[in-house]
Formats: structure tokens, C-alpha cells, sequence
């Protein structure tokens, strides 16, 4: 259903970025965060899935300032490479990877025909919360079981749009005290908690759950509505 281009940010970096786009007009856009594991064709099938419900997607390679080509599977191997890649992006300069991302906003803004959303998970789950803080041209953020973002200096960052943030209760990486905390001192965030452990969204993973997948899909695509339409 899509294709890879090739984006431009403020500061001259190109960049690739998968686009699918809907069948008819679109709704809007949408921004599509990776994982730690790059554009891969889990990302690819979240990006076409949201394109089948009407969306321009648009999903950048946030790796590409440190590594091109960044196409990861889930072993530990795997998990091991992509987390110093993540570190390596986290390492960068600022703006760093947020240049990217607001091209990537700008570019599913005209390609959509509208408002933007953006969603992302696991190392996209943060990106996604720093972009709703940080960035323009944005009208809704979910962030899925986003690494970081209940722990300071990322809890105590302002939204600057309506946040959906979705959590799993069995998630090591994310203690549940720490989304409690964020859930009472981010009042203005809808936060979901699921039985269900980190990466419950991907059925690529052994931790995917169905019914945790399904549910979080249908509230988002709810959020979405309200708030891109």
C-alpha cells in the first residue's frame, strides 16, 4: 500500500520515510513512530493499517541521523543493536531526531489535507510524547508504553495537545508505580492501562496480546476522530 520517500528536514538533513495513503480523500494525517527496531515491517503494516481507516501515514526512519537502513527483527541480538542506536539518537545534538519528526508532521499535513495525529511505541512512545510537548502542526498524540516518558525530566513535560497514552501493568520497563504517578500529575492525559506486558501492540512479539491490541486500536482511532476531524 505505500512506498518509501525521501524527506528533508529544517537543517538539510534527507531522511526516508515510509507514506501510505488512504483510497479516497483522507481525514488527515498521521505520524507513525517507530520502535527501536527501525521502519520494519511491523511499522510498515501499523502505517498501512491506519491508511485502510482513511489516513495519509507517514512514517520516518528515526534512526537515519546515526544508521541507514535500519531494519530489525526481536531477538535479543536485535533488541541489543537497536538500543544503541537509540542511544546514539538520544546522544545527538538538539535538535537531533525532533527535526526530522516535524518534517515528517509537515509533510502528512499537505499529504493529509488537515489535522495531524501522531502515534508512536516503545522508543516512538517517548518521541511521540516529546513531540506533543515540543512540536508545531500537531492536534492529538498517543504514545504506546513509552519508554521514559513517566520518569523525570520527561513526566514533567507540558502537552500542548490532547494526549492518549496506553500502558501494559506487566511492562518491566515501565514500573506501574511511575504510570500511576504520571497519570496523577498529568491530569489533562487520558492514560489506559492494560493487562499486558511491553510491546503488547506487536504481533510480531511474544509479549503481543490481542484483546490489549484491539482495545488500545479502538480508543485511538476514537481519539483520533475527535480530535482530527
Amino acid at each position: 500500500m505505500g512506498q518509501t520517500l525521501t524527506l528533508k528536514a529544517a537543517d538539510g538533513h534527507s531522511f526516508p520515510a515510509y507514506v501510505a495513503k488512504p483510497a479516497g480523500t483522507p481525514k488527515g494525517g498521521i505520524v507513525v513512530l517507530q520502535e527501536i527496531f527501525g521502519v520494519n515491517s511491523h511499522i510498515r503494516s501499523v502505517a498501512d493499517g491506519y491508511a485502510a481507516e482513511g489516513y495519509f501515514v507517514v512514517a520516518p526512519a528515526t534512526f537515519h541521523r546515526v544508521k541507514a537502513d535500519v531494519e530489525l527483527g526481536y531477538t535479543e541480538a536485535d533488541m541489543g543493536t537497536g538500543f544503541g542506536f537509540k542511544t546514539a539518537v538520544d546522544g545527538l545534538p538538539e535538535p537531533g531526531v525532533m527535526a526530522d519528526i516535524q518534517a515528517a508532521i509537515d509533510h502528512a499535513a499537505v499529504g493529509g489535507s488537515g489535522k495531524v495525529g501522531i502515534v508512536g511505541y516503545c522508543w516512538g512512545g517517548l518521541l511521540t510524547w516529546r513531540s506533543a510537548c515540543s512540536l508545531s502542526g500537531l492536534s492529538a498524540a498517543v504514545p504506546y508504553y513509552g519508554g521514559g516518558m513517566t520518569a523525570q525530566p520527561d513526566a514533567a513535560r507540558q502537552p500542548k495537545v490532547p494526549v492518549l497514552a496506553h500502558f501494559g501493568d506487566q511492562d518491566h520497563w515501565i514500573p506501574l508505580d511511575t504510570v500511576e504517578a504520571f497519570r496523577q500529575n498529568q491530569p489533562g492525559v487520558e492514560v489506559h492501562v492494560y493487562k499486558a506486558n511491553h510491546g503488547f501492540n506487536c504481533d510480531q512479539r511474544g509479549s503481543f496480546d490481542a484483546d490489549a491490541a484491539r482495545t488500545a486500536r479502538e480508543r485511538t482511532l476514537a481519539f483520533f476522530a475527535r480530535h482530527l476531524g
